[in-house]
């Protein structure tokens, strides 16, 4: 199975109420912190290798998680540091470490979807990118895809149009050979890479069908804890 490259690094800002003293990742889902319940998923799905891009409160990400041992996983953690380098500027800054392609997982989805048929689909693509997308029509966050006939036609983070009804689930796949013209210590988003990769049409559109649960917002956490049977 592929490594997968955890993306832990943001401020939290929509959750700051949970989050002024410990990072996002380890708020409690129904007695046990999110990462624990994100990382024995990751186990489950057969990975190995595990790296955690982190900031805000990082350290105590490690404190908890530590090499990994107690999963059965490696992990390898890259803080920012003083300088936050977004999304994608986190994975350029470890892209030394990585193999050819690796698994990109935001760091609040919790995502119950097979991991090994994304694989086999992306290595028969030959693509450099593969991003899940899920038929959301705005329920669960606004959509950002226009998905059809099997084909990503255009992902947008921030310029919705009216066609888009499906979302980025929250799971890709990508080479590192997608990162390639972007400068290192370079403070950028990954969707900017995802949308050189629509234009360059390298980016494979995986279609799931069950839905992803987030922590990034207080209805996406207590829908998560109300999942795993806290009411509270």
């Amino acid at each position: 199975m592929l490594p997968v490259v955890i993306l832990s690094g943001g401020l939290a800002t929509r959750m700051r109420e949970y989050t002024e003293t410990i990072p996002k990742s380890l708020i409690d889902i129904a007695g046990e912190p999110f990462l624990h319940r994100q990382l024995s998923n990751l186990k489950e799905q057969g990975v190995g290798h595990v790296f955690l891009c982190i900031g805000h409160l990082g350290e105590k990400i490690e404190a908890y998680a530590g090499d990994g041992s107690r999963y059965g996983l490696k992990l390898t953690y890259s803080y920012d540091g003083d300088k936050l380098l977004g999304t994608g500027g986190a994975i350029k800054k470890i892209e030394d470490l990585l193999p050819d392609a690796f698994f990109v997982l935001y760091g609040d989805s919790y995502l119950e979807i097979p991991y090994a048929p994304l694989v086999d689909a992306f290595l028969s693509s030959e693509k450099k990118g593969l991003m899940t997308v899920y038929e959301n029509a705005d329920l669960y966050d606004v959509s950002n895809v226009i998905f059809r006939d099997g084909e990503l036609i255009t992902y947008r983070k921030h310029d919705k149009v009216n066609e888009m009804r499906h979302i980025d689930y929250g799971l890709g796949i990508l080479k590192k050979e997608a990162f390639k013209d972007f400068p290192p210590d370079t403070a950028f988003d990954l969707a900017k890479v995802y949308e050189g990769l629509v234009n360059e049409k390298q980016l494979l559109g995986y279609e799931v069908f069950k839905r992803f649960y987030e922590i990034g917002s207080p209805r996406g956490l207590q829908e998560l804890r109300n999942k795993f049977g806290n009411k509270v």
